[in-house]
């Protein structure tokens, strides 16, 4: 499952296991501070044995990972964008993932300016004048892919840890 060399992702739902079944005392549910415990630990292993530049490929990367499987596995693939942002919004809630809200939409153009609140990386941090969300940028940008059937990318514009109090993202068609 995890022992293979590989050049493109082999990610399954499945792999995910029975949580239910797996946990039956303590649930799905973990605190904030053990998932960003886990993301900054591990961030901090890959820079410390690749560079800072590996690291954002690989947390961007691992993110659309995400962002492509919940849209698949959650989001019942929305016909509409309407819908989609709906369903989105719903999820990320539910997940507690953050408070999605869209400021922008050109559909034409299939560019969007999105905000998160109270979002999961970083909502709460100090502020140290650089971008944090990473990840986030790769999920969002995994869920456009997955929903327009096309490339997409996204940029964090603003973030707490910017001093801002969401996180900020545009959206867009890969070049």
């Amino acid at each position: 499952m995890f022992k293979e060399e590989r050049q493109s992702s082999h990610f399954t739902w499945a792999q995910l296991g029975d949580i239910g079944w797996g946990r039956p005392n303590l649930g799905f549910n973990t605190s904030v501070a053990i998932y960003r415990l886990m993301q900054f630990t591990l961030r901090d292993a890959i820079i410390k044995h690749t560079d800072v530049k590996t690291a954002d490929r690989i947390f961007y990367d691992a993110g659309r990972t995400a962002g492509n499987s919940i849209y698949q596995e959650m989001l019942n693939q929305p016909k509409d964008f309407s819908e989609f942002v709906s369903s989105l919004q719903e999820a990320l809630r539910e997940l507690a993932i953050g408070i999605l809200r869209i400021e922008t939409s050109d559909l034409t153009a299939q560019r969007f300016v999105l905000t998160i609140a109270e979002d999961l990386d970083c909502s709460g941090l100090p502020i140290v004048n650089e971008s944090v969300c990473t990840y986030d940028e790769g999920f969002i940008a995994g869920l456009f892919s997955a929903h327009f059937g096309r490339d997409f990318l996204a940029r964090e514009t603003d973030c707490w840890c910017t001093g801002d109090r969401v996180c900020r993202f545009e959206v867009g068609p890969a070049a």
